[in-house]
């Protein structure tokens, strides 16, 4: 029988055996900590699957489950030699949580070398973010990845040929940043990015994996198509900026108002003496109104109530990418709400229904520090997308007062 060996991995963590426990078989909080995607069976003979943004997964099934204590789960790599086991032993000392991981059954010489070290490279970086999650909430995987300093946009088979791009996959994007590397770099409004250090860019979850591991100020190589033609920049990697965590749900809601109210002052603005013809022009046949722009503001507020609701219940989905604009649900918006002041009136209702949504979010939510730090990370980020559908609302407008 050819010799196995134990890689070995040890971490104490300020966090309770149960939230240690919970780490390893709930489906949510292993997204905020160890993966990008999960399933979670937690009994013998149930399944485990973890996915990350690089395209790399593990599959498995528990062989073991004592609350609090012991986790046992076999461990089916792709592209590794053979399938292993995973152990994971949970043990209180002096008020913290000692966790120690088990990674059973690799084989040695030349076929195990690269995968020997990558899971010691990944159980240390995992752990690592571990326990900054369960102390104070902060995923790593997010504050340590640098910018690119872009905004997105559709992208599908239809764009591809109206903009000339000879490919229907990759990130278009909607504009970049003042003073960001992309910006830097020359990139701009419909430029169709297809590869970036050296990775295939499809869309967003590849994008994020193209990322990981890299810091701010690294530089990287960004393949992409203007039109037919194909080019590549050096691009230098931004810092993230990251907001103030709130302490409580209350904090949370105050700051979200605070912003929504400033927002809501400059697009009045944008709208201040439109008339319903105005704010109904499209500047080309497959361009938005202003009004089309107020309909799909009002439809992401609403989409922004479930994700809320999904954090309070402990089950937020995986999003693969930010999704296309449904026409059907702006038809039937519109249908409802037949001018652009009953959108906007719509809007601001549905603004202040994620305030009160925000503050009636129960303490025992504030309490599950991951949960809670990607809830406020996603829901304070700076209301770039927003100014950006301004600025398209005002060219709309334009364009119709020219016309």
């Amino acid at each position: 029988m050819a010799k196995t060996q134990t890689l070995t991995f040890k971490r104490t963590v300020n966090a309770k055996p149960t939230d240690v426990y919970r780490a390893f078989t709930n489906s949510t909080i292993m997204r905020e900590w160890f993966c990008d995607a999960a399933l979670a069976d937690p009994h013998k003979g149930g399944r485990i699957y973890a996915w990350w943004n690089s395209g790399f997964y593990a599959s498995g099934e528990y062989l073991s489950v004592t609350p609090d204590k012991k986790v046992v789960f076999s461990w089916n790599g792709r592209g590794e030699p053979a399938p292993t086991q995973v152990q994971v032993s949970i043990a209180e000392k002096k008020g913290g949580t000692v966790v120690t991981v088990s990674h059973n059954g690799a084989g040695s010489g030349k076929p195990w070398a690269k995968t020997i070290k990558e899971i010691g490279e990944g159980w240390e970086q995992s752990l690592e973010n571990l326990q900054s999650t369960l102390e104070a909430g902060e995923d790593l995987r997010i504050s340590r990845r640098p910018m690119l300093g872009i905004t997105l946009s559709d992208f599908n088979t239809e764009v591809a040929k109206k903009l000339g791009v000879p490919v229907t996959e990759g990130i278009r994007l909607d504009g970049t940043l003042e003073g960001m590397g992309a910006r830097a770099a020359g990139l701009q409004k419909d430029d169709v990015i297809v590869g970036m250090a050296g990775k295939k860019i499809t869309g967003f979850p590849s994008l994020a994996g193209a990322l990981q591991g890299r810091r701010a100020g690294d530089r990287v190589a960004v393949k992409f198509y203007r039109g037919k033609k194909l080019e590549t920049v050096t691009m230098e990697l931004s810092r993230r900026p990251l907001p103030p965590i709130p302490a409580t749900a209350a904090e949370l809601s105050e700051a979200v108002r605070k912003m929504y109210a400033e927002l809501d002052v400059e697009l009045e603005k944008c709208l201040e003496g439109v008339t319903e013809a105005e704010a109904s022009f499209k500047p080309a046949p497959d361009e938005w109104s202003a009004k089309d722009v107020v309909c799909h503001l009002l439809a992401g507020e609403r989409d922004g109530h479930g994700f809320v609701a999904e954090t309070i219940m402990g089950v937020m989905r995986y999003y693969d990418g930010f999704g296309e604009n449904v026409e059907a649900r702006h038809k039937a918006l519109m249908a409802v709400f037949p001018t652009y002041r009953a959108l906007l009136d719509e809007y601001k209702r549905a603004e202040a229904e994620t305030v009160a949504l925000l503050a009636a979010i129960p303490p025992e939510v504030a309490a599950r520090k991951s949960s809670w730090w990607q809830l406020c990370y996603n829901t304070l980020q700076p209301p770039i997308h927003t100014q950006r559908h301004f600025e398209q609302i005002r060219a709309a407008i334009a364009a119709a007062r020219k016309k």
